[in-house]
């Protein structure tokens, strides 16, 4: 899983960010966000990766979908700097705990 932070976005790549979540309409948690947390990797990581972040601290959570052909599909983490950061923090350290724990074994 990759996981950046983008602090003080500028205003082109917030609308570039926003674009890809569909979002048209001004949108404050988005809008008014001091950084931006992307995560991108398997979907399963990234629902628990969803899960933690929303649990951990106060951000807003929006999936960004891509378009053919790259289908890029990845968490876009919005909230104040400080938040954000524990929140990337929070899903790494997590799945590497193995706190969302591998249940792909047979029996």
């Amino acid at each position: 899983m990759d996981l950046r932070i983008i602090k003080s976005p500028s205003e082109g790549t917030r609308d570039v960010i926003k674009r890809r979540m569909g979002i048209l309409q001004p949108t404050p948690s988005v809008d008014e966000a001091d950084a931006i947390g992307l995560v991108q990797g398997k979907m399963i990581d990234m629902m628990c990766a969803a899960d933690i972040a929303e649990k951990a601290v106060g951000v807003a959570v929006y999936d960004v979908r891509g378009i053919c052909p790259q289908h890029m599909t990845m968490l876009a983490i919005f909230g104040d700097t400080a938040s954000v950061t524990d929140a990337l923090n929070q899903i790494e350290n997590k799945l590497k705990e193995g706190m969302y724990s591998d249940y792909s074994q047979t029996y």
